[in-house]
């Protein structure tokens, strides 16, 4: 079976219980997103929910953010997440690579990412597919 890089412009059921899978394998605490959550993202017209599937099962998934603030276009890739009986097979690599492509013909002139230190493979990955590790601080507010 052939792996393919898919838009996604439609919340199913498939979709539902492939991120029930997928986001507790990403972050053992965060929650899976509910049908809302999911046709939110979807629906936002600045964001684009990228899965790769194979026959009729969800791989894996990012999320590409895009926006304008005054020095231009920039985007974010966020959730990047890979089926773990599925990592090692470029599936990553071709959804970021779907991402960037995409984000060109925004006129995106720079594309962000953040992971964890310890996501050694994953790290190397973005770093392999050009990204350029910043030195700079994150800060995060949160709101409880």
């Amino acid at each position: 079976m052939t792996m393919i890089i898919k838009e996604i412009s439609q919340v199913t059921p498939a979709l539902i219980e492939a991120f029930q899978k997928l986001i507790t394998q990403l972050s053992s605490s965060a929650s899976a997103p509910s049908r809302q959550d999911l046709e939110e993202i979807v629906t936002n017209p600045g964001a684009i929910l990228f899965v790769a599937e194979e026959g009729e099962k969800i791989l894996g998934s990012l999320t590409l953010i895009f926006f304008r603030i005054p020095v231009g276009m920039r985007g974010r890739i966020e959730d990047v997440v890979v089926d773990e009986t599925a990592r090692g097979k470029g599936i990553g690599s071709a959804l970021i690579l779907s991402a960037i492509e995409k984000a060109k013909t925004m006129n995106v002139q720079v594309i962000d990412l953040t992971s964890k230190p310890d996501r050694e493979a994953a790290n190397r990955l973005y770093q392999n597919l050009g990204f350029v590790k910043k030195d700079t601080n994150v800060y995060r507010y949160k709101f409880d």
